[in-house]
């Protein structure tokens, strides 16, 4: 079996088909299920961000796995095959190690060295483990990702070389409007955050620090609107203790965005919604209402950051007076001499560091069964040839037949330790995983035995994780 992905990104795909193939939470279990009910597939995990949709595999056969996974990609997305073929890479065996291990890292994302893809990759493993379509292989894989992530971003600046997408689009905001910093150009807005998940929780905690005066949350599930503006009055009170307070925080329907729009300043908005959360027209109205003698907003602009894929923000939005836009594909465009190169490197290098060490790894856990297999075959032997010296010598006593005993089992272990330790070192370099096979062939190792203690090695896999 080897390792495939199949996906598209912001950097192979247009943010229009990305839109379209996003993945509701739902459909991603459902497309685990299908991709592992295919022939070519052992073990499945999918990888779906705001920027990017991966599906892992262990297959058997390189051109079938493809095929099927690109189906299976084009089946739950709802775009048509031929439409997403052109956009579709696919990466094999090392390479997909390479790749998944990158993506950990920050190294592929729009803004290099955001350190969200981390969770996102906790996310992806922990479904393959609940729906059990993440095996051996792939739990191996995703944990040593998520460790080299965190090497990287331990041993590096390379969160200095990129910010995460929030950070970034504020910073776009700001200094599309000549300040410097984005505390400069936050201080004293009224702030809107709609959605209450994980990047608009970051939204909001980021513009908090900014110091903005005020933020309003907006959510279809209300409580958590209200979970995430508590969190933010409880760091109000905390830093009121401090030389300042944070913002007031509170939390409103999705009914009310539309009178929110016109007391807000900026709009940060990240929703799960399939459709538009806001148009042009709830822009214009908004603005309209906001320059009323009663209104108390601070000026005309509005200032919208859409981090939702699909976008949440028509794009159209930018044709309307007052408003600025900044979204996914504006992120793209922006973000790109972001990292500085030499943290870049120093990953680069720590990404093929891991990806050698997972490989020998891997290939030296390949031929572990048939070493398995080989001492249970020699144990059986002694036993076999101790039961007919038992026969031959039936006046042996007992002490005579455990010292015997003995003594032809340091005998085999001496001779079977120097070749397995050997012949381990020799699998796991490149081009070692022939090893086995020539083991196997070498002591007429009975293919079934070696099978049996493959799976018994996954079953105690099964039960540690579990």
């Amino acid at each position: 079996m080897s390792l495939l992905v199949v996906g598209l990104s912001h950097r192979s795909a247009p943010v229009s088909v990305l839109e379209r193939a996003a993945l509701a939470p739902e459909a991603r279990g459902k497309l685990l299920q299908d991709a592992l009910a295919a022939e070519p597939a052992a073990e499945a995990a999918v990888l779906s961000t705001c920027n990017r949709i991966e599906l892992y595999a262990d297959v058997d056969k390189f051109h079938a796995g493809v095929a099927e996974l690109s189906t299976q990609l084009a089946v739950h997305s709802g775009v048509e095959l031929d439409e997403l073929t052109p956009y579709l890479y696919v990466h094999y065996e090392d390479r997909a190690v390479h790749h998944l291990f990158s993506v950990a890292c920050g190294l592929d994302s729009m803004v290099v060295g955001e350190g969200q893809i981390l969770g996102q990759i906790k996310d992806a493993l922990a479904l393959g483990q609940e729906l059990h379509t993440a095996g051996r292989l792939l739990n191996d894989l995703f944990q040593q990702a998520l460790r080299v992530g965190k090497r990287a971003h331990s041993e590096t600046g390379i969160d200095r070389a990129g910010q995460s997408l929030v950070t970034f689009g504020l910073a776009e905001l700001a200094t599309a409007e000549g300040a410097a910093q984005v505390t400069d150009w936050a201080a004293g807005k009224r702030a809107l955050v709609i959605g209450a998940g994980s990047m608009s929780s970051l939204a909001a905690a980021t513009l908090a620090r900014a110091g903005v005066r005020e933020i309003a949350v907006a959510n279809r599930t209300l409580e958590r609107a209200e979970r995430l503006a508590a969190g933010l009055a409880e760091q109000r009170t905390a830093a009121a203790a401090g030389t300042a307070a944070g913002p007031a925080a509170r939390a409103v329907p999705m009914e009310s965005v539309p009178g929110e729009l016109a007391l807000a300043d900026v709009v940060v908005s990240c929703t799960g919604a399939t459709g538009l959360v806001l148009t042009a027209d709830d822009l214009q109205d908004a603005l309209a209402a906001r320059t009323g003698p009663a209104s108390p907003a601070a000026g005309p602009g509005l200032r919208l950051l859409d981090l939702a894929m699909p976008r949440d923000i028509d794009p159209a939005a930018h044709r309307v007076r007052g408003v600025r836009l900044v979204d996914i594909e504006t992120l793209a465009e922006a973000s790109a001499d972001a990292p500085m190169a030499a943290d870049v490197d120093r990953v680069r290098t720590i990404v093929s560091e891991e990806v050698a060490a997972f490989g020998a790894a891997q290939r030296a856990a390949h031929i572990t069964p048939t070493v398995v297999a080989l001492r249970t075959m020699a144990a059986d032997v002694v036993r076999s040839e101790m039961a007919r010296l038992n026969g031959r010598l039936p006046g042996l006593d007992d002490k005579e037949r455990a010292e015997i005993t003995q003594t032809v089992r340091r005998v085999v272990d001496k001779l079977l330790h120097a070749p397995t330790v050997r012949v381990k070192q020799l699998a796991g370099e490149p081009g070692g995983a022939g090893y086995a096979d020539a083991l196997r062939e070498l002591f007429d190792l009975d293919p079934k035995a070696v099978a049996a203690v493959s799976r018994a090695d996954s079953g105690d896999s099964e039960r540690e994780r579990a």
